[in-house]
């Protein structure tokens, strides 16, 4: 599957927050084996909202967007999305019980109409369930098109995926992306010669016309690393094509240069 990752909130456009949001999806979901082709961010204009949604289900196989699952009258990201994939909405009773549970135990006895649009739901969807906030998010499927709705703040939305979507997703995935990081010398401890990101592009040009796995560089305030990506139907499998072809660029460096390897950047 291909994927297109759509982060909604005003906030993101002004630059008063940091998308950690999209950082931490496309992480998820390469793991997955789910390519990550587009990532959007748009504001809480509904017409803006529609637009990008339509856009992204005309070039990928699955939607995900955070933010816009809240009370007030921009947030429509639901209604967008159950509108693109002709889904209708129903009140679901359990998810109207925890938004008031959760909102008792700031105070708040009564829920407002504003509230309770949040507990309106696709018909037919997954719903995810919120436990970290009140916006319960959820799965739409149909004709082989899905979105998936994710609350906006990182404290909710994290957990719920790690919680609620990877079991959803667990069934597509049949591949997993590894990523090897070959980190070089900071430029105090070796010429820049060899480990400065330009001319390592050169002594392993070659390597860059691979396909599985890729090759690339990729420059730091003091030196650069390069990372070598495949996948495999598990780590191991992923691993046995990488490992040849880091020992391969090792070699052609110097490992001398090379400060130390490792699957975390």
């Amino acid at each position: 599957m291909n994927a297109e990752i759509i982060c909604i909130g005003t906030e993101l456009l002004l630059g008063d927050i940091v998308n950690t949001n999209a950082q931490f999806l496309a992480k998820r979901l390469s793991e997955l084996g789910i390519n990550v082709y587009y990532q959007t961010v748009v504001g809480d204009n509904p017409d803006r909202i529609r637009e990008v949604v339509q856009t992204a289900f005309s070039r990928a196989d699955m939607v995900v967007t955070t933010g816009g699952l809240g009370p007030t009258k921009d947030d429509i990201s639901k209604e967008v999305v159950m509108e693109a994939l002709g889904f209708h909405p129903v009140l679901d009773k359990k998810a109207k019980r925890k938004i008031r549970n959760r909102l008792r135990l700031v105070g708040i006895r009564e829920l407002s109409d504003a509230q309770l649009k949040q507990a309106y739901v696709p018909e037919g969807a997954v719903i995810l369930y919120n436990k970290w906030g009140t916006a319960p998010g959820c799965v739409m499927e149909k004709d082989g098109k899905m979105g998936i709705l994710l609350p906006g703040p990182p404290r909710e939305m994290k957990p719920m995926f790690e919680d609620c979507v990877k079991r959803v997703l667990s069934k597509y995935a049949d591949q997993t992306l590894v990523s090897v990081n070959i980190f070089l010398k900071d430029f105090a401890h070796a010429p820049v010669s060899k480990v400065g990101e330009g001319p390592v592009a050169e002594i392993i040009e070659d390597f860059f016309d691979l396909t599985d796995p890729t090759v690339a560089t990729y420059a730091g305030k003091t030196n650069c690393r390069i990372r070598v990506t495949s996948r495999g139907t598990d780590r191991a499998d992923a691993h046995r094509k990488i490992d040849p072809v880091v020992e391969a660029i090792a070699d052609r460096i110097g490992k001398e240069y090379v400060d130390h390897i490792s699957d975390h950047e």
